[in-house]
């Protein structure tokens, strides 16, 4: 197809939605409620989906070794932990350390309950901190750890605690969030394509005489279907930059605010930028695919061409 043919499908194509003010502006309104509420919903989908891998991330083994245990021992321990595939990280927590890290549990209120345990008195034993490369094998590894012990006489390893149990439910609880999020984006995401497709069909069979007028006078299907492509193109892309705009700045907004007023330390919420680039260009993908869909269908099914 020649550059200047082309140029003038797409001028066509941009008066089209001009002269048929109303109908563009349904099919524009359309797809621009369709696709906010599939990025509302496709927005926070992301954040929970986000919000359980960091949850997952969080999920850790304590490994308490014996009172009074070597150094020697301790590194070996540590160095046998080290080997296990599954094992990311280990961080030798001391007695000491233990201690205050409980007091800060405890927090400004009760952490005067443990004074007088420091030094000699300090009953807490030396532990190991372990992370995992999958948390969901944090079960297995945890069983490996033990083998460890029962394998070695001198049983340098007193508990391995990693919430067994509460973990597992845990676990189940993020798939069930993940998958949910999952089917309903899903389905918005079918709704919104035959909805959208629907309302640009309304608005290409309304000129059913124009179409027909064009084909009296010799007008090819080539010829005529391109502006109708261009159309539907273009109007699919008007109706997604609106909602990608409103929500690129609801967005942002919310953060400022979760960051100053709410103080939402525990969870950290996508970057705007990464979402205004992921959201931003599935949406404007989608709406543009599914105005070329909807006017291809409408050429080629409904007005016989």
């Amino acid at each position: 197809m020649k550059i200047s043919t082309m140029l003038r499908h797409v001028r066509e194509g941009a008066k089209n939605i001009i002269r048929n003010g109303w109908m563009s502006f349904a099919s524009i309104s359309s797809i621009s409620i369709s696709l906010f509420i599939l990025g509302v919903f496709l927005i926070l989908s992301l954040n929970v989906n986000a919000m359980a891998d960091q949850i997952e991330s969080q999920v850790e083994i304590r490994v308490f070794l014996g009172l009074d245990l070597p150094k020697e021992q301790a590194d070996k321990v540590q160095l046998d932990i080290r080997s296990i595939p599954d094992v990311s990280k280990v961080t030798f927590v001391s007695k000491d350390e233990g201690l205050q890290l409980l007091k800060e549990k405890l927090g400004e209120d009760n952490k005067d309950m443990l004074n007088g345990f420091e030094g000699k008195n300090n009953p807490l034993p030396d532990s190991l901190t372990v992370e995992v490369k999958e948390p969901t094998k944090v079960g297995q590894v945890a069983e490996q750890i033990e083998a460890l012990n029962q394998n070695d006489p001198n049983k340098p390893i007193t508990q391995v605690n990693y919430g067994k149990g509460t973990v597992e439910v845990l676990f189940k609880v993020t798939r069930a969030i993940r998958n949910i999020g999952l089917i309903i984006v899903a389905g918005l995401g079918i709704t919104a394509m035959f909805l959208i497709a629907n309302t640009i069909k309304l608005t290409i069979l309304a000129r059913r005489r124009e179409i027909g007028i064009m084909k009296l006078v010799g007008a090819t299907n080539s010829f005529i279907r391109w502006p109708f492509f261009i159309e539907g193109a273009l109007l699919g892309i008007i109706g997604s930059i609106i909602p990608i705009a409103i929500l690129v700045y609801g967005y942002t907004e919310l953060i400022s605010y979760s960051q100053m007023e709410l103080g939402l330390l525990m969870f950290q919420l996508i970057p705007a930028e990464e979402i205004a680039v992921n959201v931003g260009l599935l949406l404007l993908l989608l709406g543009t695919v599914i105005g070329i869909w909807g006017s291809t269908i409408s050429i080629r099914k409904f007005l016989k061409v």
